[in-house]
C-alpha cells in the first residue's frame, strides 16, 4: 500500500508553521497511543504513521527534502551524497570529472528524473566498487557514516521521574526491534541518543545515531514546572482555622504528612524540598509544591449551623 501523504497524516497544510505540526502531532499520538487502544491493531499502525510523519516534518532539514523530492528523499540523499564523492554537484546542471557535462532533474510528484549516463555511475558508487563509468573515468566511495534520526517517543510523568525502557520496532530495510532505556528527569524536547542505531552507512561507513525525541503526557494529579511539582490537597475547614496535618501524594506513590499552622488561608503554598523531579544527568531533585485547597462543610446540624450563626456574629 502507497505511503499517504505526511502533511496529510497529521492534518495539517504543507505551509503549516513547526508549532502547527507539534500540536497536531500531541494531539494525535495521544488519541492513538496503545495504552490508550490496547489490543488495536488499526490504532497500532495510525499511531506508527503518526511517528513517522512528525520525525520527518519536525526536522527543517528533512522536512525540505521530503518537500523537494517525497518519500524517496532518503535515496535521493544517498545518491546526492555518492555525486558529491564522486566530484560531482548536485541539481540542474554541472562538470563532472574531464570536462563531462551532466544533468539531473526531479521527475512530477518527487520522484528521480533523468539521469542519463550518470545512472551506472551512481549505481556502482552506491554499491561500493570500483570502475568505468560510460564517461572513461574511475570511481571510488569513501565510507560514509550513516545519516543520525530522529524519533518521537511519549512517557507519562510517572515513567519521566522513575526512567522506564521501551521496546521499538525500527521500520526500514534493516527491519530491527531495540530495547532502549530512558533516564528518570527527561522532559519534552529531552533528546535521548542511541548510539550506532540511526540510519545504514555508504560504503562500508558505520551507522548514524538515533535521537529519542521525548514528550511528557500531561498528569492528572501534578503540573510540572521544569523539574518542580505542584499539586492540590483538599484541607478542612476546621484543620486550617484551627492547624492540624494534611497529607500530600508524592510521584512516588507515597504520602507525605505536613503540618499545617492555624489560621492557614485557602491556596497557600507548602514547599517540600527535594521531594519533585528528578534533574536529568544529576544528582538533585526539584521541589514538590503542595497547595491548599480549602474543603467546606455541608450538610450542617443545627447546632453546626448555630455555632457558625455565633461565629458569624463575633465576627462582626
Amino acid at each position: 500500500m502507497a505511503k499517504r501523504d505526511y502533511y496529510e497524516v497529521l492534518g495539517v497544510t504543507r505551509t503549516a508553521s513547526e508549532k502547527d505540526i507539534r500540536q497536531a502531532y500531541r494531539k494525535l499520538a495521544r488519541k492513538y497511543h496503545p495504552d490508550v487502544n490496547p489490543n488495536d491493531k488499526t490504532a497500532e499502525a495510525r499511531f506508527k504513521e503518526i511517528g513517522e510523519a512528525y520525525e520527518v516534518l519536525s526536522d527543517k532539514e528533512k522536512r525540505a527534502k521530503y518537500d523537494r523530492f517525497g518519500h524517496n528523499w532518503q535515496q535521493m540523499e544517498a545518491q546526492e551524497q555518492a555525486a558529491k564523492q564522486a566530484g560531482f554537484g548536485t541539481g540542474g546542471f554541472g562538470s563532472g570529472p574531464g570536462g563531462f557535462t551532466w544533468e539531473f532533474r526531479t521527475g512530477p510528484g518527487g520522484g528521480a528524473g533523468d539521469f542519463g549516463g550518470f545512472s551506472d555511475i551512481l549505481e556502482q558508487i552506491l554499491r561500493g566498487t570500483e570502475g568505468r563509468g560510460r564517461t572513461g573515468f574511475r570511481t571510488r566511495t569513501q565510507p560514509m557514516r550513516g545519516q543520525d534520526l530522529e524519533h518521537p517517543l511519549e512517557v507519562s510523568l510517572a515513567e519521566a521521574f522513575t526512567g522506564t525502557t521501551r521496546l521499538l520496532q525500527m521500520e526500514g530495510p534493516d527491519l530491527r526491534r531495540l530495547e532502549v532505556k530512558i533516564p528518570a528527569g527527561v522532559k519534552d524536547g529531552s533528546r535521548v541518543r542511541i548510539a550506532g542505531e540511526g540510519g545504514p552507512g555508504v560504503g562500508g561507513g558505520p551507522r548514524g545515531d538515533l535521537y529519542l525525541v521525548i514528550s511528557v503526557r500531561p498528569d492528572p494529579t501534578f503540573e510540572r514546572k521544569g523539574d518542580d511539582l505542584y499539586v492540590d490537597i483538599p484541607v478542612p475547614l476546621s484543620v486550617l482555622m484551627l492547624g492540624g496535618e494534611a497529607y500530600v501524594p508524592t510521584p512516588k506513590g507515597t504520602r507525605l504528612a505536613l503540618k499545617i499552622p492555624p489560621e492557614t488561608q485557602n491556596g497557600k503554598l507548602f514547599r517540600l524540598a527535594g521531594q519533585g523531579m528528578p534533574r536529568l544527568g544529576d544528582s538533585g531533585r526539584g521541589d514538590l509544591y503542595a497547595r491548599v485547597q480549602a474543603v467546606l462543610p455541608t450538610g450542617l446540624s443545627p447546632r453546626e449551623r448555630e455555632l457558625f450563626q455565633e461565629l458569624a456574629k463575633l465576627r462582626k
